[in-house]
């Protein structure tokens, strides 16, 4: 069968990935085309657009952007009319996805969305848009099957795909013993600037730690090296994982890779600012408690979030040596740790959407 998947960052890249993997298995017929990145070119796709073209962030960015998003958004539309699919896998980015969907409804060709946009956190209301053009809805949180549910839209959970990219974490005696502390600050070049200059005002208050930035594989070295000048601090690229595996302690963006490090056992501040009308704009649109996805799961505050003005260097030094040295503290946020990797249920996220999509694929097959 023909796959188009469309994903617009490094996590959708990953997963998308390795959900193509799976598939390959099951289907030795497959052909997969995407809107993508590296990770879903090695599996065998072939790239329309690279992600790292598609990323804007926040609502000023969208805006200035306009142009080029509805040009892609036509030219994602003409692409998939001419290959003509067995089906559209929309993985998470509704944004452009939302857009897309409709449309591919209205040609008949069956549409499946794997990773739900977080539309328990706002715009609860692109449920009923989403019920109307998506066929199959595959989700990944454990909460997000109960709030479709309220909407009367029967999903499919198959937990987080996350635990399939994750190696083992390291014994105790090994954590921590390289004194470094990672800094994970985002993937787009929009986030990076603003995030990155305020971690690394903390160095020099650390003197007996490594400072290790995990670079994103969209951004050049030399972008980052613009803020790095004159502190103690190096980057690494496709690392992010053994730096985790390493690392006593973690700065984080808040998105995927709060789940990534939390999986890893490592404590972490979440951090996060934003431009002053983006910020303003998302208070008001946004109905959760908290911004990382550790303590959506969870439900409470396992680790600390600085949110904009909070996000400074005299609260982020504060934290951080809270994570180093109160013991209390740290065993508290592991021992959470582990109950939040028994929410998000086993290994084999990738393979269990693998075969819903397949099964769910033939049984449209018999019926037509």
């Amino acid at each position: 069968m023909k796959y188009y998947l469309i994903a617009g960052e490094a996590s959708g890249d990953l997963h998308a990935s390795n959900l193509m993997k799976e598939l390959k298995k099951l289907d030795s017929n497959s052909e997969f085309r995407c809107w993508g990145g590296d990770k879903m070119q090695a599996a065998g796709g072939t790239i329309i657009k690279h992600y790292r073209e598609l990323a804007f962030m926040g609502f000023t960015e969208v805006l200035l952007n306009i142009r080029t998003i509805f040009a892609n958004i036509d030219l994602c539309k003409k692409d998939i009319v001419v290959w003509k699919p067995d089906t559209v896998i929309f993985v998470d980015y509704p944004g452009f996805n939302l857009r897309i969907a409709p449309f591919v409804k209205s040609l008949g060709i069956k549409t499946i969305w794997y990773i739900s946009p977080q539309v328990w956190a706002w715009k609860a209301s692109r449920v009923k848009k989403i019920k109307a053009c998506v066929d199959k809805m595959i989700v990944i949180l454990p909460f997000e099957k109960e709030f479709y549910k309220k909407w009367n839209f029967e999903v499919e959970y198959v937990g987080h795909p996350l635990l399939d990219s994750l190696t083992p974490n390291p014994s105790p005696e090994e954590r921590g013993t390289e004194r470094l502390i990672a800094l994970l600050p985002g993937s787009r070049k929009q986030e990076i600037s603003v995030m990155l200059p305020e971690m690394l005002n903390v160095v020099i208050k650390f003197p007996d730690y490594k400072f290790i930035i995990a670079g994103a594989p969209s951004v050049d070295e030399s972008f980052y090296k613009q803020f790095t000048t004159g502190k103690n601090a190096s980057i690494v690229f496709g690392q992010t994982y053994s730096l985790l595996e390493k690392a006593s302690a973690a700065l984080v963006t808040s998105g995927t890779a709060t789940l990534e490090t939390a999986l890893y056992g490592v404590p972490e501040v979440v951090c996060y600012k934003g431009s002053g009308i983006s910020f303003q704009i998302a208070k008001w649109l946004i109905k959760v408690k908290y911004i990382s996805l550790v303590n959506l799961i969870m439900d409470k505050e396992v680790v600390k979030e600085l949110i904009q003005e909070e996000m400074n260097a005299a609260n982020i030094e504060k934290e951080l040596k809270d994570l180093l040295e109160n013991k209390d503290r740290i065993a508290e946020i592991k021992k959470e740790y582990v109950l939040l990797r028994e929410k998000l249920g086993n290994n084999g996220a990738s393979q269990r959407t693998a075969k819903i999509i397949i099964d769910f694929l033939l049984l449209q097959k018999t019926k037509t």
